[in-house]
C-alpha cells in the first residue's frame, strides 16, 4: 500500500527507456495501408492506451492510497460529465513522481503526477491543467499527427506515443532513436494542437463549473515552479516558449465571459486534504513541516507523518495527540494516528483508531489493511483475512496487500493459498526471479488439487507477465 520515492531524473528516463524499448518490441508489424488510407483508428488508440498503461504501472511507482485515488478520479470524473460523449472511456492514474506534470493517451488513460498536485494552489489549477490534456485526447492531437507521418506499424504508433506522453527531452531524443530524425520530428504537439487544447480545454473547464481563471493559474504555477525548482517543465511549456502569449490570450477570452463564470468560487477543502498527506507522505521533510505550522487537525496529522519519517517517535506521538484533539471526527486523521500506533507496536490504541476510521469511512481500505495488519500480529487470523480479501477486491495488484495476506495465511497453516499470494505479490512487484520460485513451490503444492480454482487464475495471471518479461 506504499511507495518510495526515487531520484527524479532516474525514474524519468527509465522509466521511459523501458517504455519505449518494450512497446516496440510487444507489437506486431500491420500492413501499411492500414494506417495510410484508413487512418488510426479508435481501436489501435484504445489497443495503444491499454499497453501503455500496462508499461507505467510496470515501471513507474502508482499511489493507491483511497483518499488520493478517490480524489484524483472524482476531479476526472467531473471534467468527463462536461466534455462530448467520446467512444471509450477514462481512467486517471497517480504516479508518485516530484515532476510538475500530467498527461494523457490514446484510449482515456490519464496520469498526474503527485508533483503536480503538491504544488498547485488550488482544484480548479489542477483541473485547467487536465482539462488541457483531455482536449488533446478528444481532438486527437497524437493520432492525427501520426496520420501525417503515415506510421505504418501500431509498434511505431506506441513508441511515438511514449515520446509524447513521457515528455523532455529524453523522449525526444529515444524516440528518435527509435523512428529516425524525421518521424520524430512529427511526434511533439504543434504550436496550433497547443493553441486548440487551450481553447477547448478552458471549455471543458467552464462546463465542469470550475473557475475558469485555473488554466491560467495553473499553467502560472508550472511555469513558476518548475524554473524555481529545476525539476522537468512539461513539454507543451518546454517546447513553446510564448507560453505568455497563450496565457494573456486565455485572460482575454476569460476577460469577455459573463461575470456570474468569472467570478466563480471553488471548495478546496477535499483538494488540501489530498495536498497535505502528499507533501506529509512523499515531499521534503523540511519543507513539508514549515507547511505544517497551524494548529489545525490536518497540519498536526502532517506534522506527525513527518515526524514518524524522521523516526522522531516522541514529536511524532505530540503531533498525532493534537491532531485527534483538533479533529477527533475526521476519519483520515484517526487512520493516520492507527497506523502510526500501530507501527509503533501500541496495538490497543491502534485497535480502536482504525476501527472508528472505518465506520466513518467504509470505503477507506488503506485503514481495512492496517486494522487486518494489526489483527493478524494479535494472533487473529482468522479475523484478519477477511479484511486482507476485501482490500483485495480493492487494489488486486498491490504487492504488499498480498505479501501480507500470505504471511497470514502461512500461520494459519494455509500453505497453498500462501504461495498463491506470494506468487501474486511477486508478479505484482515485477520481481521474476522470485515470481518463478514462488510459482514452482506453488505447482508442487497444487499439484494434488488440480482443479484448483485459485491456482488456475494465478498460472493465468504467471503465463500473461512472464510472456511480457520473456519478449522483453
Amino acid at each position: 500500500m506504499g511507495s518510495t520515492t526515487r531520484h527524479p531524473l532516474l525514474c524519468r528516463l527509465t522509466a521511459l527507456f523501458t517504455l519505449t524499448i518494450f512497446l516496440a518490441s510487444q507489437i506486431v508489424p500491420m500492413p501499411a495501408a492500414a494506417f495510410i488510407f484508413g487512418g488510426v483508428t479508435i481501436k489501435d488508440e484504445k489497443e495503444m492506451g491499454q499497453k501503455f498503461d500496462i508499461m507505467v504501472r510496470s515501471s513507474m511507482p502508482v499511489v493507491d492510497d483511497p483518499e488520493v485515488r478517490q480524489y484524483v478520479g472524482s476531479l476526472l470524473e467531473r471534467l468527463v460529465k462536461a466534455i462530448p460523449p467520446q467512444p471509450y472511456a477514462f481512467k486517471a492514474t497517480t504516479i508518485l513522481h516530484n515532476s510538475l506534470n500530467a498527461f494523457a493517451v490514446p484510449g482515456g488513460y490519464v496520469y498526474v503526477f503527485t508533483g503536480l498536485i503538491m504544488n498547485m494552489d488550488s482544484e480548479e489549477a489542477l483541473a485547467g491543467v487536465l482539462s488541457h490534456e483531455l482536449a488533446h485526447v478528444t481532438q486527437r492531437h497524437v493520432a492525427s499527427r501520426l496520420e501525417r507521418a503515415q506510421f505504418i506499424t501500431v509498434a511505431s504508433l506506441l513508441l511515438a506515443v511514449a515520446g509524447v506522453a513521457v515528455g523532455g527531452s529524453g523522449g525526444g531524443a529515444l524516440s528518435a532513436g527509435a523512428l529516425g530524425a524525421g518521424q520524430s520530428a512529427m511526434l511533439n504537439y504543434s504550436r496550433m494542437d497547443e493553441t486548440e487544447a487551450d481553447q477547448i480545454g478552458l471549455q471543458y473547464l467552464i462546463a465542469a463549473k470550475y473557475p475558469p481563471a485555473g488554466m491560467i493559474s495553473g499553467f502560472k504555477t508550472l511555469r513558476q515552479k518548475s524554473f524555481m525548482s529545476g525539476t522537468s517543465v512539461p513539454t507543451y511549456l518546454s517546447t513553446h516558449p510564448a507560453i505568455g502569449d497563450r496565457i494573456n490570450g486565455l485572460q482575454a477570452r476569460i476577460a469577455t465571459m459573463p461575470p456570474s463564470v468569472q467570478n466563480r468560487t471553488q471548495d478546496n477543502k477535499h483538494f488540501v486534504r489530498v495536498r497535505t498527506l502528499l507533501w506529509a507522505r512523499y515531499g521534503d521533510e523540511q519543507s513539508a513541516l514549515q507547511r505544517f505550522s497551524g494548529k489545525d487537525g490536518l497540519s498536526a496529522m502532517g506534522r506527525g507523518i513527518v515526524r514518524s519519517r524522521q523516526n522522531n517517535i516522541l514529536e511524532a506521538g505530540k503531533a498525532f495527540d493534537e491532531a485527534l484533539a483538533a479533529a477527533p471526527g475526521d476519519p483520515l486523521v484517526l487512520r493516520e494516528a492507527g497506523i502510526f500506533h500501530f507501527r509503533k507496536g501500541d496495538l490497543r490504541r491502534a485497535d480502536g483508531l482504525l476501527r472508528e476510521a472505518m465506520r466513518l469511512d467504509q470505503h477507506d481500505y488503506m485503514a481495512s489493511f492496517f486494522y487486518a495488519r494489526m489483527l493478524d500480529e494479535s494472533g487473529k487470523q482468522a479475523q484478519a483475512d477477511k479484511y486482507y480479501e476485501d482490500v483485495l477486491r480493492h487494489v488486486p495488484e498491490d504487492s504488499e496487500v498480498h505479501e501480507a495476506y500470505a504471511r497470514s495465511l502461512g500461520k494459519s497453516g494455509k500453505s497453498l493459498e500462501a504461495y498463491i499470494h506470494l506468487t501474486y505479490s511477486a508478479l505484482y512487484a515485477n520481481n521474476k526471479k522470485l515470481a518463478d520460485r514462488y510459482f514452482d513451490k506453488t505447482k508442487g503444492l497444487a499439484g494434488g488439487a488440480p482443479g484448483n480454482s485459485q491456482f488456475r487464475r494465478l498460472e493465468n495471471v504467471y503465463k500473461e507477465r512472464k510472456e511480457i518479461w520473456d519478449k522483453n
